[in-house]
């Protein structure tokens, strides 16, 4: 009877201060209007475009749970969305890497701490058009291609009878072409002629309309097999199979970015995602990180296909009779 009273005595208490708040404001209680709390108010969060397809289905869900929290995703280039951290345009980025030394010391001068919470493991695919035959590739092939060593297709395979190599980014400044200049080319510069297209999805359709491009892309863009814009995409590219050997024995030494090589850590292009609140206090950017790393937002990660930081991957291996 005590727990009783006491449900009734809080839920009254709870809808008193939504009515307090309201009226303060003079109408309704909306996002805008309300506290900022962790599960209310309005939010800007500054998100690695290469993570957008996961991110929109967090924020989807987050404010579906939460009537009052408005969740406002930038989608950007990384680099863009480290400076609205930096410049307190945004109180919460999504990205591929965890603060500087350089950053951190920018938030220690301000007096504060940023919460830095991985949330997921995602990876980097290599696409390439449907025509092209060369969709088994090496580590030090890519390396040769993305450094301009190989120009065209028939120094990576001798029967190719495609061209001169096309390499495809989403962006200038992207945490892709970041990630290829610091462990696939080994600080070496990119090639000259490899060019952004300005967006993932406009990256996926110039690779699957012309035959010699090769792309590079956040797999999350198309690892979520019951997405119908994703079955689409693979559809009109092919994702190529990658093997750190030098001189592979077989097909079985390539491997995609499936779910079950990430787990496993045989996938080479792996990259972690981080949420990084520079949130002094426990407002709405603390709820939804939170949310993200929690139980509802590791199984999003999980359905999307990416690797959850936190939670259970069951790995089924089949062997041939």
């Amino acid at each position: 009877m005590k727990n009783k009273l006491f449900s009734l005595q809080l839920g009254a208490f709870l809808l008193a201060s939504v009515v307090v708040t309201s009226c303060n404001s003079g109408g309704p209680p909306t996002a805008e209007n309300i506290d900022d709390t962790p599960t209310s108010g309005v939010l800007k969060v500054a998100v690695d475009a290469t993570f957008e397809p996961i991110v929109k289905s967090h924020v989807d869900t987050f404010q579906q749970l939460y009537q009052y929290a408005k969740i406002q995703p930038q989608y950007v280039p990384e680099s863009d969305a480290m400076q609205a951290l930096l410049n307190n345009k945004v109180r919460v980025a999504i990205i591929s890497r965890e603060l500087t030394t350089e950053e951190k010391t920018h938030f220690e001068r301000l007096k504060l701490f940023p919460r830095t919470t991985h949330v997921a493991i995602d990876a980097l695919a290599i696409i390439v058009n449907p025509a092209n035959a060369d969709s088994l590739l090496t580590i030090s092939q890519l390396r040769d291609i993305f450094t301009g060593k190989a120009t065209q297709w028939q120094q990576i395979s001798r029967s190719s009878k495609l061209g001169d190599i096309t390499v495809v980014f989403d962006s200038n400044n992207s945490s892709t072409s970041r990630y290829v200049r610091d462990s696939v080319t080994r600080g070496a510069e990119l090639t000259k002629k490899a060019f952004a297209s300005k967006s993932n999805p406009a990256l996926l359709d110039y690779v699957a309309t012309h035959t010699n491009a090769i792309g590079v892309i956040g797999v999350n863009w198309i690892s979520d097999r019951d997405d119908a814009s994703v079955q689409s995409f693979l559809r009109r590219v092919r994702v190529a199979g990658i093997s750190t050997a030098e001189a592979p024995k077989s097909t079985e030494d390539y491997v995609q970015p499936y779910q079950a090589y990430l787990a496993l850590k045989t996938y080479p292009l792996r990259r972690n995602v981080y949420v990084i609140s520079r949130e002094a206090r426990a407002g709405l950017g603390t709820g939804f990180a939170s949310f993200v790393a929690g139980t509802k937002g590791q199984l999003i990660i999980l359905k999307s296909g990416l690797m959850p930081a936190v939670g259970q991957t069951r790995i089924v291996t089949t062997k041939p009779n």
